[in-house]
């Protein structure tokens, strides 16, 4: 009976000498510790690097935004620029200008035969960029600013000013010279029953400016009384 006891307690110190209360602690094998260590290396690693992927992409990103705000802001001061010769145009100046036409625009008498229908083309002299609207579609919307030479339906910078404007050259500059198209519009003002000699006009500017990236344009439209 004793020595069934002492075989039995020997036993259970064996077996349960990483259990029971105040043995010494149980610890895993330096290989199991690690395989552990690697898989955590491994997942910092992956978060890491997609961290790294994400912060490449939003800065691609944002240089993207800013370089297409800046092209964009260029296409506007074009634009702007564009509707300043185009007022110069009406106003007959620089008083320096070869092909200055301001009788066309006399406040007194207007020279609306100059105004065609569609706007005039670049080979037909003073009528050059003028549109007289005849339908419900305002010409503007229907000309194609893009389109140069002979043809073409609008004015390009400096054409009656003798203004030049940088455009296609190296650096951040449009790439091409801002384009312009007057529209001959009745004076709201005025009564419809006014006879045609007695009739005012204003005129409806519509202009077109390009970024250095000649996809990039901004579109600007004022109305001008003489």
């Amino acid at each position: 009976m004793f020595q069934s006891c002492h075989q039995i307690h020997v036993a259970s110190m064996r077996s349960g000498a990483c259990s029971s209360a105040g043995a010494r602690p149980c610890t895993e094998s330096p290989a199991g510790q690690a395989g552990v260590s690697l898989v955590v290396v491994m997942l910092i690693l992956v978060v890491a690097s997609l961290l790294g992927v994400a912060g490449v992409q939003i800065s691609m990103m944002a240089e993207r935004a800013t370089r297409n705000d800046r092209d964009l802001q260029v296409a506007w001061q074009s634009a702007e620029a564009a509707l300043i010769d185009a007022e110069l145009d009406i106003q007959g100046q620089p008083v320096s200008a070869a092909n200055k036409r301001p009788e066309v625009f006399d406040r007194k008498m207007v020279d609306t035969a100059k105004f065609a229908p569609g706007c005039g083309k670049a080979g037909e002299g003073k009528s050059f960029g003028l549109c007289n609207p005849v339908g419900l579609k305002p010409d503007w919307l229907m000309v194609d600013f893009t389109t140069t030479g002979t043809n073409a339906p609008t004015v390009g910078f400096g054409t009656f000013t003798g203004r030049a404007f940088p455009a296609g050259g190296a650096g951040v500059q449009p790439a091409a010279v801002p384009r312009y198209v007057i529209e001959l519009i009745a004076d709201p003002s005025q009564a419809p029953t006014t006879p045609p000699k007695d009739r005012k006009y204003v005129y409806r500017v519509t202009a077109m400016g390009f970024g250095p990236n000649a996809d990039t344009q901004a579109v600007l439209q004022m109305i001008y009384r003489n």
